[in-house]
């Protein structure tokens, strides 16, 4: 029989030497019964009272392929401590053809074993539901008392012998300080930078970063308020900050909540990392200005210019014109379906090619299982020596062995059809290109580089070798020629009707019958998306396949 082993800890009082104790008495017992092992899912610090664990929901679906017959487990409290997810994983892997096995509790398949596998079940959620009782009650005690109670200890305080805050001599001055350079006018940037100067770290003992200190100015045990779920005990700590000072400085957090961003124009630019000057290969940043008529205008501009490094005379470009134009080409590429066939193709080849083991390992198989059949009409044939017996077996161990090596290769590296890979792709066609979301996606998606000049625009593609050049005087005829106008920031995304009206500018060249592809960042998107949230979220958009 084949196998897979199951291992968990939870956080609450289990380590990682444990995973290790787990798997070996279980490959022990695996050893023992003479079954193969083709891999283990292991989830550490997830709790059994939920079946929201990523290993174990990969090794359910992964049932589904008929690949093991037995999932191994060191005890069963480690596949479920709910009787509920219990009984519903184990009807949904019977139909799979796999059961579970306790490497350490010996359960009979006869009547009793069902008396005593439900016993087993029903002690397991009994005794997380007592010991999890019994955590809040002493945590709650504590609480009372204004005990430490695990955690995160904030910036500026020690826990005494008797669990105990108390102020840090060294830290808590840093506190209150940032308190009052915030007060002062400061920025959380700029404390950030201060804090980093003076060695003080944050609480998992690294550099302070800016979520940091937006904590740090917002924690209410400043003040010396202790909480914990439900329990509030003002003056329960030492306070580090004056009462008014807090107050003070949680209005201006609050005011500089609602006030517009600093940076919130650099977030906006859909093209940065992505676009470079034509002329000098220098970044092109989003910038914006105010007109004297008080409208503010957003474009990119070179790096180079705007910091003078070279003498590079890439005049600017208005951010909604080259992002429209942009998104309007890609958007026209996936609406054509010759060219999403030829991606899916692309795709498939480039699978088969990553993963060399899986078609040799068949390939064997086929051979060994024409070898066993031959042996096997000569037998019929009354032609026996005294090798044939040696040699049959010999062929069967082999056989075994290719189809355990098989099958862990498929668990390893699911294989993508083209079927899926299709319906992912034609997914982008419902992508509404007023969202910044879906432009963003778009772009993320098929984009690699852009160069543009002052008349022209070069554009690099993920999954295409070479470039696709637009001129700017050929798109504005065009345009024309539609009656459309020559402003080009006016172009917007294709509809299906007119996915091929303008031929100069179709993104793939057929050469020999075969088109030139840079297909690896569309494989890992897709493996991604098979791998992690499976079919039903994809592209976020809580699809599902269509008939």
């Amino acid at each position: 029989m084949k196998a897979v082993i199951y291992a968990r800890y939870s956080s609450d009082n289990q380590r990682e030497e444990s995973i290790e104790g787990q798997i070996r008495e279980c490959t022990a017992f695996a050893e023992k019964n003479g079954i193969t092992i083709l891999r283990h899912y292991i989830d550490r610090a997830f709790s059994a009272k939920t079946d929201n664990r990523p290993e174990f929901q990969n090794m359910i679906k992964d049932s589904g392929k008929h690949l093991f017959d037995m999932i191994i487990v060191w005890k069963l409290d480690r596949f479920a401590r709910n009787r509920y997810d219990s009984a519903r994983y184990k009807a949904a892997l019977k139909k799979n053809g796999v059961k579970v096995v306790s490497a350490t509790e010996v359960i009979s398949d006869g009547a009793e074993g069902i008396i005593l596998e439900s016993v087993l079940e029903g002690y397991a959620e009994y005794y997380s539901a007592d010991l999890s009782e019994k955590v809040v009650r002493g945590m709650t005690e504590n609480a009372l008392k204004s005990k430490y109670n695990g955690g995160t200890r904030p910036i500026g305080y020690l826990i005494d012998s008797d669990q105990c805050f108390q102020l840090d001599p060294l830290t808590a001055p840093f506190v209150r300080e940032a308190f009052q350079r915030y007060d002062e006018g400061a920025t959380m940037t700029q404390i950030r930078d201060w804090l980093n100067e003076q060695g003080v770290k944050n609480t998992r003992g690294q550099k302070m970063t800016y979520n940091s200190v937006q904590h740090l100015l917002s924690n209410r045990r400043y003040i010396g308020e202790y909480t914990y779920r439900d329990i509030v005990v003002p003056d329960g700590i030492p306070a580090i900050v004056p009462q008014d000072l807090f107050d003070r400085v949680q209005q201006k957090l609050a005011k500089n909540k609602k006030a517009p961003a600093r940076h919130k124009a650099e977030d906006d630019y859909l093209l940065t990392t992505k676009l470079f000057c034509g002329y000098c290969g220098a970044y092109l940043c989003g910038e914006s200005g105010t007109s004297h008529t008080g409208n503010v205008h957003h474009y990119y501009k070179c790096v180079s210019v705007k910091k003078k490094r070279t003498e590079c005379h890439k005049k600017s470009v208005r951010k909604e014109w080259i992002e429209d134009l942009v998104v309007s080409e890609t958007m026209r590429m996936v609406m054509d379906d010759k060219a999403i066939e030829a991606i899916v193709s692309m795709l498939m080849d480039l699978q088969d090619r990553e993963n060399v083991n899986l078609p040799l390992y068949e390939q064997q198989l086929r051979e060994t299982d024409t070898a066993i059949q031959n042996l096997l009409n000569a037998i019929q044939q009354g032609i026996l020596t005294k090798s044939t017996k040696g040699r049959l077996e010999e062929l069967e161990a082999t056989k075994e062995e290719l189809e355990t090596k098989i099958a862990c290769e498929k668990l390893a590296k699911p294989k993508v059809s083209a079927e899926f890979m299709t319906f992912w792709l034609h997914r982008f066609r419902k992508l509404d290109v007023r969202q910044k979301s879906h432009r963003k996606m778009l772009i993320d998606t098929f984009i690699n580089a852009i160069f543009l000049y002052d008349d022209k625009m070069v554009i690099t593609f993920n999954y295409k070798e070479g470039t696709t050049t637009i001129t700017f005087d050929d798109l504005k005829t065009a345009l024309a020629d539609q009656k459309t106008g020559s402003d080009l920031d006016c172009s917007t995304a294709p509809r299906k009707s007119e996915s091929n009206r303008v031929p100069a500018f179709l993104f793939f060249s057929v050469q020999n019958g075969s088109l030139n592809m840079q297909v690896q960042p569309l494989v890992a998107k897709v493996n991604r998306e098979v791998g992690g949230r499976g079919r039903g979220n994809l592209l976020s958009l809580g699809a599902e396949k269509e008939e």
